[in-house]
């Protein structure tokens, strides 16, 4: 699991091997971007490169009971947990028990009658598998929909369904009140915070592409994080898995809630640049996300902004008329041409 300072202290809710809350250490999680297939080993193998670069847990969109099944299977297999995210129909959700998924996220706003609710809280409690109760600012229960003090509504929604729980004292519960707006969303969550210990999954929904939704995303888990609000988070952006994990890192680093990692400085490139920083950075990236130690890293176009102005790093490279060149704490190591960068900054890299 990913090293990094919790927050508040709530009830932990354990999900596979890894424990939401209860002082736990924040869990980063992202959501699967295409439908389930029955290509088995090969979503193993993506599994398993998203866990390296920091995934704790992963979400799947379940919207069939053949879904469900194949979910199951997979479960069994996956090396990180996985969680079922059902909607409209709590049968699909009973046969994602049924099959050992790790945890169940149910929306309260479209899974129907109260009875079609516990009837998936009775069969969890059952086969001991927790459920999130994510409340979306815009798929509120009807009763809700109208109001316009969306924060309250948001609350109360959380609510409905926790009168469910505690009804049949079910504690393995984690919840989450996200909406697309960062005003409504900071204030729905501490107010839930201000009156419950349930373990809080956080984010905007719908967020954006990349650079919008990063941003958008940092204001919002921010201001939660530092308030000591919230247990694991995830980032939804129109992007691909590995960037929300990513961004998610590099949101918890800039916190001040991450131990470990790498801390990578990189010049933004300019007309002196003799090395293309921006495609070397794509291609060394998911290897700098495998690091766990506290290293610094340094990527410079320039000899201007090489050796001499990231003397600090503990490796860089840079690049230095045709060649480019690699060094540790301001000391040349190596030179070469830019065409072998990648490889002989991997071959440094992996000394540490």
């Amino acid at each position: 699991m990913s090293s990094y300072t919790i927050c508040m202290k709530t009830k932990s809710v354990k999900v596979g091997d890894v424990v939401i809350g209860g002082g736990f250490p924040i869990a980063i999680q992202t959501m699967w971007k295409s439908p389930l297939s029955n290509k088995i080993d090969d979503i193993l193998v993506k599994i398993d490169e998203l866990k390296d670069i920091g995934t704790d847990i992963l979400r799947f969109a379940v919207p069939d009971l053949e879904s469900a099944e194949i979910l199951g299977k997979i479960s069994k297999k996956s090396h990180i947990p996985l969680v079922a995210d059902i909607h409209f129909d709590y049968k699909i959700a009973l046969k994602c028990i049924e099959g050992g998924v790790h945890k169940i996220r149910i929306n309260p706003g479209n899974i129907g009658a109260s009875w079609k609710v516990e009837e998936v809280v009775k069969a969890a409690r059952e086969n001991s598998i927790p459920i999130r109760v994510g409340v979306n600012g815009g798929s509120l229960p009807s009763a809700l929909r109208d109001r316009t003090d969306l924060a309250f509504a948001m609350l109360e929604a959380a609510e409905m369904e926790l009168n469910i729980f505690e009804k049949f004292n079910f504690k393995e519960v984690v919840f989450s009140l996200k909406s697309s707006d960062i005003k409504n969303t900071i204030m729905a969550n501490k107010l839930f915070s201000e009156k419950y210990s349930y373990p809080l999954h956080l984010g905007l929904t719908e967020a954006g592409p990349l650079i919008p939704g990063t941003v958008k995303s940092s204001i919002a888990l921010n201001t939660m994080i530092v308030d000591n609000i919230g247990d694991t988070i995830r980032v939804s952006l129109s992007d691909s898995m590995k960037n929300e994990v990513f961004a998610a890192r590099e949101i918890l680093k800039a916190s001040g809630k991450e131990s470990t990692g790498v801390d990578i400085v990189s010049c933004p490139r300019c007309g002196r640049a003799s090395f293309n920083t921006h495609d070397f950075l794509v291609d060394i990236e998911s290897d700098l996300q495998k690091i766990k130690q506290n290293i610094s890293i340094a990527v410079m176009g320039c000899i201007v902004n090489g050796p001499g102005e990231a003397r600090h790093a503990d490796l860089g490279i840079t690049g230095s008329g045709e060649n480019i060149v690699i060094f540790r704490k301001g000391k040349i190591v190596r030179k070469g041409k830019p065409g072998n960068a990648v490889e002989m900054f991997i071959e440094e890299l992996n000394k540490f």
